[in-house]
């Protein structure tokens, strides 16, 4: 899937779906297709399932709106990085927590969700209405696993947008009408309802991983499925999230959780990669550790001043590579903060290494330049990726605006899903088995086992094997102690780093766990669409 994963977009038609009215002036002009007429064969209905992946890759609309800004940059991992803290102030009012509700990295993102939805939708309900058998391929198994797939997407992407922005609209149906339009926000219990109905859905459907061709690698598989219903659950059953006053307490959460994680480990279709670097490099993309990843390929053109949906590749890989000549040059946003590589432990320098890499200024050709609020480390795991040595990929001969890179993006590795395990049976009371499935993960990289099985164990253990990955500021939410956590932070930091903070707002316990709804939606609804507390 790799390899077509962009260049088989759908190509619907735009038409007037009018009715049956026998006077002329409202028939079908002659000629003109319908958008039904597109849904006769199998090879369609998979064109358009196809384009409900896309969305998933975009990172530029009117600025670059990477996933990282929010999990890397927002948390105690990382500084934002670039040139200077001008360089992408979007980011920056992150990083300072001034963010608006006029701030563009938050409506591209927001934005970019909904065209997948709206493709999922489209999928759903067209593929719904075809009939078994309009050819050899398109048998009841092959429909069912297609709308499973729309389903799992359009769930992917609801909650991409509820733990950034809260309750959204919910939006199921194809919006052909301007009547079906302003629909209000939902809450945040039938956001997460509506994830978990579209998940349980698509884990019904979906095949195992190893079902499918090597060609349509990347697809949703059903332990795709049941991880994220094992995550949705364990952010639901979290201390932040029930706030929020969810119909589903955190024990039947935790219980759910659990036994979503059961199926994902029972299955025998994952395991952890023997050596922990293959999970970032371009040999080892889809490998045995792969739960669901975004297929990227290197291409010869890129987005810069086009927008969403212009290249195949990732932009990435430049945003976080040496500004220097170091490995190739890049923007070098998304620094690894001090207080990351101060988490590991000194017999972990193996991961720590993989995440971060600290470069030796005898190696670069401008050394100032890489540093930013005084850090100079940089994003290992998606920036500096090789097979064997540090190496471009040759993705930079067209230049810094033009070319993306080919790395696949690790959204959910099976190491993540043995410490969402672990989680799970915390919550459940199980200490004993969340200490092996803990000691499992950092048996891998040579780790010696802990002796007991407790929050700040699973924390630790998550933050490092998953660093710079992008998950780590909305844990820290979900366990409701992203105040305290950047509080000491920020007093931990750089000089340099602290004199910018000062000049921001500060974290504001209550607010700034979620960002504001982007101020250009609410002028498109604004009898419905009201703002996050204390957004303006």
């Amino acid at each position: 899937m790799k390899t077509r994963y962009f260049s088989i977009i759908c190509v619907l038609c735009s038409v007037l779906c009018l009715s049956g009215c026998k006077d002329y002036l409202t028939e079908i002009e002659p000629g003109t297709d319908l958008l039904e007429d597109f849904y006769i064969s199998t090879e369609a209905a998979q064109q358009n399932v196809t384009a409900c992946y896309v969305p998933l890759m975009w990172e530029y609309g009117g600025t670059y709106f990477s996933e990282w800004f929010f999990g890397d940059i927002m948390s105690d991992d990382a500084l934002k990085g670039g040139g200077s803290t001008t360089d992408m102030g979007d980011a920056y009012d992150f990083e300072n927590w001034r963010t608006t509700s006029g701030n563009g990295l938050l409506l591209s993102f927001y934005r970019a969700q909904y065209q997948g939805i709206a493709r999922c939708n489209l999928a759903l309900q067209y593929i719904d209405a075809m009939k078994v058998g309009i050819d050899e391929n398109f048998t009841a198994e092959m429909k069912s696993r297609l709308l499973a797939e729309a389903y799992y997407l359009r769930a992917y992407y609801y909650f991409r947008l509820l733990r950034v922005y809260g309750g959204v609209p919910l939006i199921l149906e194809v919006m052909d009408s301007s009547d079906k339009w302003g629909q209000p926000r939902a809450s945040v219990d039938d956001m997460f309802k509506q994830i978990i109905a579209d998940l349980t859905t698509a884990e019904a459907g979906l095949w195992v991983k190893s079902a499918y061709a090597d060609v349509d690698a990347g697809r949703a598989t059903k332990g795709a499925a049941q991880a994220m219903l094992m995550k949705v659950n364990l952010y639901m059953a979290s201390p932040y999230w029930q706030t929020y006053g969810l119909s589903k307490s955190a024990a039947e959460c935790y219980a759910d959780a659990k036994s979503w994680g059961e199926k994902v480990i029972q299955s025998g279709e994952y395991d952890l990669c023997a050596n922990y670097e293959d999970n970032f490099t371009l040999a080892g993309e889809n490998g045995i550790e792969s739960v669901f990843e975004i297929q990227y390929a290197e291409v010869p053109w890129g987005d810069y001043g086009e927008g969403m949906g212009f290249s195949a590749g990732s932009f990435t890989q430049i945003l976080v590579r040496s500004r220097s000549s170091l490995i190739g040059g890049g923007w070098g946003f998304n620094h690894p903060s001090q207080n990351l590589y101060d988490e590991f432990e000194p017999l972990d320098s193996m991961r720590r290494a993989v995440a971060i890499l600290v470069p030796n200024d005898a190696l670069m050709e401008t050394p100032a330049v890489e540093y930013y609020l005084g850090n100079k480390m940089l994003n290992n795991k998606y920036g500096m990726y090789r097979d064997s040595t540090y190496s471009g990929c040759g993705f930079g001969q067209w230049g810094l605006h033009a070319s993306r890179g080919p790395l696949n993006n690790r959204q959910i590795r099976y190491a993540d899903v043995l410490l969402m395990y672990a989680e799970a049976c915390l919550g459940a009371g199980d200490a004993g088995t969340a200490k092996t499935y803990i000691n499992k993960v950092r048996s891998r990289v040579g780790l010696a086992d802990i002796a007991t099985a407790d929050e700040a164990a699973l924390r630790h253990e998550r933050r490092c094997e998953l660093a710079m990955e992008g998950h780590r500021w909305f844990d820290l939410v979900r366990w409701n102690i992203a105040y305290e956590t950047i509080t000491a932070y920020e007093a931990g930091e750089s000089a340099e780093y602290k004199a910018q903070v000062a000049l921001g707002t500060g974290f504001q316990k209550g607010k700034h766990e979620i960002l504001p709804i982007p101020y250009d939606e609410i002028l498109l609804n604004p009898t419905k669409m009201e703002q996050n507390p204390g957004y303006n």
